[in-house]
């Protein structure tokens, strides 16, 4: 069950590059699991097959975003989603001294590209613009995008490998991050949930099952909570709810703009979801086996908002909006962005009209992402939930 060897034959094959990659990582793996003696937590593998470096998905130089990876983001569709995200972060920004704005995983560069331009017509440029991507690839494209037009506008921007260690003020952004983050997986077996783990089988791997859960995990919360029947399969996620901690104690007053997909939790944890919510995404096919193509596939989770918004409280923030992506571009003024203006042509005017349908339709991008903020010693009311605010599910 390795790697391209079962993929289905519908789908565009691995160019021979791709296939011998996937291979190496599988041939980690395997060693990884033998070592950890037999079973190897399913949170490991996906760190692994994620970020090992030069194996993993993201510490590789394959393309993934756009139309010639295997997934398209909201800022790579064009610049109205940035435009709109400059509207809410260009005001609290100016509220603020010598304000920085911290982008986590910029990906291609793509929403700083569109942030920098739309926040200096506005006049609202940060002191510096930071970006924390741990992909040494992605961070060599990044600085081939956006250092001339860091130079072009006068603009400091930085590249981290983690968190400033003083304090920080100005706004964080998050988009499409959280739901990378290795989850825990786990099953309901006589009542109580087990844990996922990763075993070989022949060529390819297995899962199993393993009674030893971290009882700090939340899962058996969740099970009776929300009475999780026998064999309902799920996840939790401790590492995002880590990291909205280190943001916690890293933003000393700003905004964090969390932007993904995802649900309340008692949405996350519904009968018809007994499956789980783990995604993969191969050549722009969605897919729901993380155990083929490892390390050229992107292997993701739905967000657990709820659990987001109790760690964010821990930690010391203010929840200032939770909506979904289409109320929250709209109440930013999306539509207006994308008028047509007199010297537009048709091209420019459909490909505008395009890029909103698949920002904001309920079958495309509006309703299955959600944005969340949280705030730290700001007192504005955020324009981008004026519309609808769904904290109340929360």
């Amino acid at each position: 069950m390795c790697s391209s060897q079962t993929i289905d034959p519908d789908w565009a094959q691995p160019d021979t590059p791709a296939s011998r990659h996937s291979i190496a990582v599988a041939q980690h793996l395997r060693g990884q699991i033998e070592d950890a003696g037999g079973v190897l937590p399913f949170d490991q593998y996906m760190d692994i097959a994620l970020y090992a470096p030069g194996l993993g998905y993201y510490a590789t130089g394959t393309r993934k975003f756009g139309q010639g990876g295997d997934f398209v983001t909201a800022p790579e569709i064009g610049p109205l989603f940035g435009g709109c995200l400059a509207h809410e972060v260009g005001l609290v920004l100016e509220t603020i001294d010598d304000a920085c704005l911290l982008e986590f995983g910029a990906g291609s560069g793509a929403l700083a590209q569109s942030l920098i331009e739309a926040l200096s017509a506005d006049g609202r440029l940060p002191s510096r613009y930071c970006i924390l991507e741990i992909s040494p690839d992605l961070r060599e494209r990044q600085r081939q995008r956006l250092e001339p037009l860091a130079e072009h506008y006068g603009l400091k921007i930085e590249w981290l490998e983690q968190l400033p260690d003083g304090p920080l003020q100005g706004v964080i952004l998050a988009n499409e991050v959280v739901d990378a983050f290795a989850v825990t997986r786990f099953r309901v077996i006589e009542g109580r949930p087990w844990r996922a783990g990763i075993s070989i089988d022949g060529d390819g791997f297995a899962w199993e099952w393993i009674d030893d859960l971290d009882p700090d995990s939340g899962a058996a919360k969740i099970v009776q909570q929300y009475e999780l029947v026998e064999g309902y399969i799920s996840e939790v996620c401790p590492r995002a709810e880590a990291w909205i901690h280190a943001l916690g104690v890293s933003l000393q007053r700003g905004l964090a703009l969390v932007i993904d997909y995802g649900f309340p939790a008692r949405e996350y944890y519904l009968p018809e979801r007994s499956q789980g919510t783990l995604r993969c995404h191969y050549q722009h096919r969605a897919h729901n086996d993380p155990l083929i193509l490892p390390g050229i596939q992107d292997v993701t989770c739905h967000v657990n908002f709820s659990a987001l918004a109790e760690a964010g409280r821990t930690a010391g923030f203010d929840v200032l909006g939770y909506t979904s992506q289409e109320s929250y571009l709209l109440a930013l003024g999306l539509l207006d962005l994308a008028t047509p203006q007199p010297d537009d042509d048709e091209k420019l005017m459909f490909a505008r009209a395009a890029e909103v349908k698949q920002l904001i339709l309920p079958s495309q991008m509006g309703e299955a992402f959600k944005v969340m903020a949280f705030g730290k010693n700001i007192e504005q009311v955020l324009a981008g939930f004026k519309l609808r605010d769904r904290s109340s599910s929360l």
